[in-house]
């Protein structure tokens, strides 16, 4: 039995999903005639009150999508120094759209609006970049699953129409935020711009993300993505997949949460762990003893069959998932407190 907390991109899907995939009526998507692709689009844009969606391939892309549309090159984004768009999209800020950065020095990758009020500069001091656009991640991957209170997403809005700034939500795990904080999609509908969120993490679908926004930008959207390559024939079998997540894992996802805070609770009894990050939804950092090596730490976990992954600097990683059933909980909740160090 091979354990993988890796990430929630690693599982499979069932063989309800796999049954949904194959039954899945499709066309040409470049075209816009696959059904299952439109249906999906259309479910996703109710969701959250918004105009239209637009399937992508990976969230990256629907992210990268959502900074070409909303901003100029030469302009600057303010984002949190964990945001996604910084640290795991290889520089396509810059590549793809010719914008800066303004790092963000936030709590756990949340930052509030006071700090963007700070971060936005004099659009009269023409030395500078103009600040364009605020780019929220919630929950955050590298703050450890952390998730923004309602209120705080208010404030920050507040700003950015003040001040004619787009807002971007990058909700690659919004679905475990829904589900800690008892919210609904339309409260995130109501507030941003843009907003991707993914289907193949939590959720256990193989591939997609989606970008929803109002029908003009997702029009000009379909350009962008054409332009990045994106586009894609007979999606419907992975959009097929995405409905049933949509339909069937969502509410799951709080048995994630659960297994990942008792795994917390476990970690923080350990005298080889320094200290365990507040957990909320389905993902666990922690750091480990000075005096210890992560990569030993990995490893002897490896040789019991648990395979997880380090964030540097002595912090590793721990992810909940659709395939990490009680019975590996168990295992593992087992094997922990007998590592020998």
């Amino acid at each position: 039995m091979e354990i993988n907390l890796v990430s929630d991109t690693v599982t499979k899907p069932t063989q309800e999903m796999l049954h949904a995939m194959f039954s899945a009526k499709v066309g040409d998507d470049v075209y816009k005639q696959d059904p299952t692709v439109n249906a999906l689009e259309q479910k996703v844009a109710s969701l959250f009150g918004m105009e239209a969606a637009l399937f992508f391939p990976s969230g990256t892309m629907a992210n990268q999508t959502a900074i070409k549309l909303n901003t100029q090159p030469g302009d600057e984004i303010i984002c949190d120094k964990f945001s996604h768009i910084y640290l795991y999209e290889a520089g396509g800020t810059a590549f793809n759209s010719g914008c800066s950065l303004n790092l963000v020095d936030g709590n756990r990758g949340m930052i509030t609006a006071e700090q963007v009020k700070k971060a936005i500069n004099d659009p009269e001091f023409y030395h500078a970049p103009l600040t364009s656009m605020v780019s929220i991640e919630n929950t955050t991957n590298k703050g450890g699953g952390a998730c923004y209170e309602i209120q705080t997403l208010k404030e920050i809005k507040q700003v950015c129409v003040q001040n004619n700034l787009k807002y971007h939500l990058d909700g690659a795990r919004l679905w475990n935020a829904m589900v800690a904080k008892g919210q609904s999609p339309r409260q995130f509908g109501e507030l941003f711009d843009t907003i991707s969120v993914c289907l193949s993490k939590g959720l256990g679908a193989p591939v997609g993300s989606l970008l929803v926004s109002d029908a003009k930008t997702i029009k000009r959207a379909l350009r962008v993505r054409k332009i990045f390559g994106g586009g894609m024939r007979q999606a419907g079998y992975l959009a097929a997949a995405g409905m049933y997540a949509l339909d069937n894992h969502v509410d799951r996802l709080k048995y994630d949460h659960q297994r990942a805070k008792e795994l917390a609770f476990m970690l923080q009894q350990l005298p080889w762990v320094a200290w365990v990050e507040p957990v909320e939804t389905n993902i666990v950092i922690f750091s480990i003893q000075s005096y210890l090596d992560e990569r030993m730490i990995i490893e002897k976990l490896k040789s019991r069959a648990i395979h997880i992954s380090s964030m540097g600097h002595g912090k590793l990683r721990m992810v909940t998932h659709l395939d990490y059933r009680q019975v590996m909980h168990e295992y593992v909740m087992d094997i922990l407190p007998k590592i020998p160090m």
